[in-house]
């Protein structure tokens, strides 16, 4: 964040005529906010191979029919669950400097969204009871990020106001309380420890 001082250290002669120049304060700001995370998602899902192509896509298909129906049975609905990645991959031996086919391997995850974050659990459990292999991450948040994003930002920026605030208090002069330009950085998210996550914005 930058402000314009109205007194003059230097000065240009031109002709008869001087020109100043005006002296510039630049200041950062931060605003972090800590908050109970109320939200889990869950990136899980099948591993399947074949020789055929068809049959590996069906096992995989039948083993996340099986996962969707259990966590369905557990209070988790169809909204919660998306499919977030599909991959089919060829499959090779190398023998004798050789490149032999040997199958293909599918690969489907999903995305679960899970609201009662005490349940987070269970559903990693029912999920691998019921065909899961591949469990890749759980990631803790707030649902109302957008929220917070906003008020970690006022924190930011009021934190910044003051630092430049003090340093012209401290060098006696007056300081134009209109920022010249604001520059907004973002720090990221802390991930939760033992279940908590912060916010942060950065003014400069």
């Amino acid at each position: 964040m930058y402000y314009y001082q109205p007194f003059v250290r230097n000065s240009v002669q031109t002709g008869s005529h001087s020109r100043s120049k005006p002296n510039i304060l630049r200041v950062s700001g931060e605003g972090k906010l800590a908050v109970q995370p109320d939200q889990a998602n869950i990136k899980l899902g099948v591993l399947t191979e074949d020789q055929e192509l068809q049959k590996a896509q069906e096992q995989n298909a039948g083993a996340i029919s099986s996962i969707k129906k259990a966590l369905n049975d557990i209070g988790i609905t169809e909204k919660q669950i998306q499919t977030s990645d599909f991959n089919i991959f060829p499959q090779y031996d190398f023998v004798d400097g050789k490149q032999i086919f040997r199958g293909y391997r599918v690969e489907h995850i999903l995305g679960i969204t899970v609201d009662e974050i005490e349940n987070t659990g269970l559903v990693v459990d029912t999920a691998v009871d019921n065909g899961a292999n591949i469990v890749r991450g759980i990631h803790f948040e707030a649902e109302n990020q957008s929220e917070l994003y906003q008020q970690a930002l006022i924190q930011a920026v009021m934190d910044a106001c003051k630092k430049a605030e003090t340093i012209a208090s401290a060098l006696r002069v007056h300081l134009i309380s209109t920022p010249v330009s604001i520059a907004e950085r973002t720090l990221g998210i802390e991930q939760p420890v033992s279940y908590q996550s912060s916010d942060r914005k950065s003014v400069v």
